[in-house]
């Protein structure tokens, strides 16, 4: 690692930002080369101030595994980061009143009931699953009007901030399942599972190497949130977003997310 590049500083730079509402203006790497190591480093450090507030973790989102993800910005690798008790969200909730500058996507969550093994197959991620989610991902950057490189997204946990967790998803076609995304209900993006890298699973077993380099794996009982499918959209003050997921025209999952100032609107669980 640099000399120049101090982890936790830069970490409780990002931290000083939040706690204040307010978005950073120059991102890390326009002021020093930074490393993708070195970018985990500072997000290691951002996570422990959160587990030192007494958060925990209970899983990880991909950030990237989905093209329409990487052209919207400019990005050209997966990266992750770490999920916190304190980021899951009920179907239909409003996001909190922390957050800067709400951007909304839908994803396929898997749930793990066992360790994933290194290497794993598709079939292989899923067996290990006691099952799959609707879900809309919250993703609040620090840095502004969403500027940053992989190193800087990388250092600010991939813009986790809040996941929306809604109806079980049937496992046997995760890749085929279509998603549409509306906003205040007028529909403005689709997507399907196998947009995320061609399947949802295959985020997870790259995931499970990723992960056992940092000394860390997929636990029991872990949540992973698999890539938007879709470009990911502003969440409009006074106003909501729905995902509603299918195959063949079957509704099979709805999930709401909405903006603290807005009336909840009902929701159809689907199945």
């Amino acid at each position: 690692m640099s000399a120049d590049v101090d982890p936790i500083t830069l970490a409780a730079e990002i931290g000083r930002a939040r706690a204040a509402g307010r978005t950073l203006p120059v991102p890390f790497s326009a002021r020093d080369p930074l490393t993708l190591a070195e970018a985990y480093a500072v997000q290691h450090e951002v996570t422990a101030a959160r587990l030192a507030r007494g958060e925990r973790i209970v899983g990880w989102k991909l950030g990237y595994t989905s093209e329409v993800m990487r052209e919207q910005m400019g990005i050209d690798a997966p990266n992750f980061g770490p999920l916190t008790d304190a980021m899951l969200l009920a179907n239909g909730a409003a996001v909190p009143a922390t957050a800067l500058q709400p951007r909304v996507e839908p994803e396929i969550g898997l749930r793990f009931a066992r360790p994933v093994p290194l290497d794993a197959s598709i079939p292989e991620i899923l067996d290990a699953c006691d099952g799959a989610y609707a879900c809309l991902e919250v993703v609040d950057s620090v840095w502004r009007d969403y500027r940053f490189t992989l190193e800087d997204n990388t250092a600010d946990g991939s813009s986790a901030a809040w996941v929306v967790v809604g109806p079980e998803l049937p496992l046997d076609d995760l890749a085929g399942i279509e998603v549409e995304l509306s906003v205040d209900g007028a529909s403005v993006a689709t997507g399907r599972g196998a947009d995320a890298d061609g399947h949802p699973a295959a985020g997870a077993a790259w995931l499970a190497q990723q992960l056992a380099t940092h000394d860390r794996a997929i636990e029991p009982g872990d949540l992973v949130i698999t890539g938007g499918l879709t470009r990911a959209v502003p969440l409009p003050a006074e106003g909501w977003i729905r995902a509603t997921f299918h195959v063949a025209g079957h509704l099979l999952a709805s999930v709401d997310v909405r903006h603290r100032g807005s009336t909840p609107r009902p929701i159809r669980s689907g199945r």
